[in-house]
């Protein structure tokens, strides 16, 4: 007589694109953060928003950690998958956002949150691009844009860590985050050119283009203090993507829901605080409509992405084993 093999527990299979939920939830709450600063508001949501977001952190940090204690052998299985390994520094960009969005509110506790963020992001980076450079299963069609990920964590460094004093520290992120963004957008349009489309579940990850430059612009800004050649560049740029990727809105628009679909939320919630910064740089009201029109959109999509995930965790249609 044969004993039944024990299934294992859903946590086993919690995928860590959760994360990409907290980098979301963050960027909504430094978007309102920003636009209450630039329109002299105090709409008293932002220790709210701030809260709702670390909670949210936590919830996941904890799930996850119990999928590293219980079923470690699925966390090393994701570590070498060649699209899911570029989900992981999401963590150490959780804990960035989070010491961005905490900056204003709590010093000291943003202070702790930049440095154990900027520590882990670096070792993710140092990891997946190690694992990159030495591969040898990776083929194109593995190349998609949350390959951006970790030089999207570089280059968020400097956003808080300038006004905590580490300017040097932030120049270094900066820079590496700038470096990998020219590298990987060139290997990205190749791929997309010559190669088979980017499959449905991955399309959402197109919107990850935005970020680098995005992101970019608000970190140069804080390097620098003064709109220049290369930060009119790094905006524009930005602005070009964001336009490129509405005009495909129909295609999106026929996409079944996947956890990916989070992947429109922060670099819209980035390109909106941009624009808020371009606004505040030049005084051209154009700016500032752009900037509190994307948040306001971008708030209605966190919403509804809330509530579509909420829908498939009840519905059992994440957390599936080859998710």
């Amino acid at each position: 007589m044969t004993t039944p093999t024990q299934s294992p527990a859903r946590v086993a299979f919690f995928p860590i694109s959760f994360f990409a939920m907290v980098m979301g939830m963050s960027g909504l709450t430094i978007g309102w953060e920003k636009a209450q600063a630039i329109l002299g508001l105090d709409l008293g949501i932002s220790p709210w928003l701030v809260g709702v977001t670390t909670m949210l952190f936590l919830v996941l940090a904890i799930l996850y950690g119990t999928k590293l204690l219980f079923y470690r052998e699925f966390v090393i299985k994701e570590i070498h998958h060649p699209v899911k390994l570029n989900f992981f520094p999401t963590i150490s960009i959780s804990l960035l956002l989070l010491a961005i969005a905490f900056l204003g509110l709590m010093p000291q506790v943003s202070r702790v949150l930049w440095m154990s963020g900027a520590a882990l992001h670096l070792a993710f980076t140092l990891y997946v691009v190690s694992v990159w450079i030495h591969h040898e299963h990776f083929q194109i069609h593995h190349m998609n844009p949350a390959w951006f990920i970790p030089a999207v964590g570089n280059v968020l460094v400097p956003v808080a860590g300038v006004p905590l004093g580490f300017p040097e520290i932030s120049w270094f992120f900066f820079s590496v985050g700038m470096l990998f963004w020219l590298i990987l957008m060139t290997i990205i349009f190749y791929r997309v050119l010559f190669h088979h489309p980017i499959e449905a579940r991955l399309m959402p990850t197109l919107f990850i283009l935005i970020a680098p430059p995005a992101v970019g612009f608000i970190a140069y800004m804080r390097l620098m203090g003064e709109l220049d050649t290369l930060a009119r560049v790094l905006y524009f740029s930005a602005l070009f993507l964001t336009l490129l990727l509405f005009t495909q809105a129909g295609r999106f628009l026929k996409l079944k829901f996947f956890l990916s679909w989070w992947a429109y939320s922060f670099p819209l919630a980035a390109f909106s605080i941009a624009s808020m910064v371009m606004f505040e740089r030049t005084g051209t009201a154009f700016y500032g409509y752009l900037g509190v029109g994307m948040l306001t959109m971008l708030t209605g999509i966190v919403l509804l992405l809330l509530t579509a995930t909420g829908l498939a965790v009840r519905k059992h249609n994440i957390c599936l084993p080859d998710h």
